[in-house]
C-alpha cells in the first residue's frame, strides 16, 4: 500500500472516530497540550521582549539564550524531565515551553526594536509615560512581528506534542506511537497525517488573528499582508 491508501484507510474507519482513543478525543488532546504550552511560553517571552525591546537592553542576552533553547534536544530533555519528576504533564510542558520561548522571546524583541523612533520620540516628548508608548505606541506597530514569532511557537509545540505519547499521554503521537508498537503503518500515517494537518489549520488561526487584531494602516505598510 502507498501513502495515500493508508490515509484513505485510516481515516475511512470509522472505528477511528469514536471512542477515547477516536480523533475528536486525539486532537482535544492534542490541541490542549499545544494550547497550555503555548501560553506559558508567552507569559515568559513576551513580557520579557516587550520590556529589553523598549528600553534596548539585553540583546546579546535575549540571542545566547534563544540559542541555548533551540539546541537542547527535546526529547531528550522530555526524557530527563521524566526521570527527574516522574510521569505526568509536567515533564511533557517543560521541553514544549523550552521549544517556543526563543521565538517569541527573540521576534518580540527584534518587532520593537524595529518601530520608527520618530513617533515613539514624539510620544516621549509629550510627556508619555514609558508604559503609554509601549502599549499604545510601539506595540501597535510591532504587532503583526510579534503574531508571527507566536505563530512559529505555535508550529513548533504542534509539531513537537506528539512527544506526549512517548510518556503514557494522548494527543495525535498516540496514532504514531500506537501504531509503531504494533506495526500498524495505517496508525502511523494517519497520526502524522492529522498533524501536518493541525499545523496548517494553525497558520490559518494566525493568519485571521492578524487580520483582526492587526489596524489596517500597519497591515499595508508590511509587504507580508
Amino acid at each position: 500500500m502507498n501513502v495515500l491508501n493508508f490515509v484513505h484507510a485510516f481515516f475511512s474507519d470509522g472505528a477511528h472516530w469514536q471512542g477515547y482513543d477516536g480523533i475528536p478525543t486525539r486532537l482535544g488532546e492534542h490541541a490542549g497540550y499545544t494550547l497550555e504550552a503555548l501560553a506559558l511560553a508567552a507569559a515568559v517571552g513576551l513580557p520579557v521582549g516587550l520590556l529589553t525591546g523598549h528600553y534596548g537592553r539585553g540583546g546579546n542576552a535575549l540571542s545566547m539564550v534563544a540559542t541555548a533553547g533551540r539546541a537542547l534536544p527535546t526529547f531528550g530533555l522530555l526524557v530527563l524531565m521524566t526521570l527527574l519528576l516522574g510521569f505526568g504533564m509536567l515533564p511533557v510542558m517543560i521541553p514544549l515551553v523550552v521549544l517556543a520561548v526563543p521565538p517569541i522571546l527573540v521576534t518580540t524583541y527584534e518587532a520593537v526594536r524595529s518601530v520608527d523612533p520618530s513617533p515613539v520620540d514624539a510620544a516621549r516628548g509629550m510627556g508619555m509615560r514609558e508604559s503609554g508608548i509601549l502599549f499604545r505606541v510601539e506595540l501597535p506597530v510591532a504587532l503583526p512581528l510579534i503574531l508571527g514569532g507566536l505563530r512559529s511557537a505555535a508550529i513548533q509545540i504542534v509539531s513537537t506534542a506528539t512527544i506526549a505519547a512517548y510518556v503514557s499521554l494522548g494527543g495525535l503521537g498516540r496514532y504514531i506511537v500506537d501504531g509503531l508498537y504494533q506495526r500498524n503503518y495505517e496508525k502511523v500515517v494517519g497520526g502524522a497525517t492529522l498533524t501536518a494537518v493541525m499545523a496548517l489549520a494553525t497558520l490559518a488561526v494566525f493568519w485571521a488573528v492578524a487580520r483582526v487584531a492587526v489596524s489596517p494602516g500597519v497591515r499595508r505598510g508590511d509587504p507580508k499582508n
